[in-house]
């Protein structure tokens, strides 16, 4: 049974230790200039203002959740898409399903202006 499984673990230890290789030659071998500004903490690719108990608008937080609905949307596609002939009508209902039930969350995320960016 451990030799149907041996190529995930060997693929799964060649990815770790090809990230460790990376990020250590990285370390070691990259540039040092640490200055002033590079040490200042940003926010978002700008700097902050303000005091740190100021909270963050509700906007970032439904962009993000947006983005992951979406983007499980497109992990769910991809392996359908694969196996579409052999799915037969069954499966294409359920993804019409599927996909009828994430545009009506687009609609309603829409409508409730959670796609409009205010700063």
């Amino acid at each position: 049974m451990f030799s149907a499984y041996l190529p995930v673990f060997l693929m799964l230890g060649v990815a770790a230790l090809v990230a460790v290789a990376v990020f250590g030659l990285t370390t070691a071998l990259g540039p040092k200039n640490m200055t002033a500004e590079k040490a200042i903490p940003y926010e978002s690719g700008s700097e902050t203002t303000g005091a740190r108990h100021i909270r963050l608008s509700i906007k970032f937080y439904l962009t993000a959740i947006l983005f992951v609905v979406f983007d499980i949307e497109a992990v769910f596609l991809y392996p359908w898409a694969s196996l579409f002939k052999s799915l037969g009508w069954i499966g294409f209902i359920e993804m019409m399903l599927f996909l009828i039930v994430l545009g009506v969350t687009l609609v309603y995320a829409w409508r409730k202006g959670a796609l409009e960016w205010e700063s």
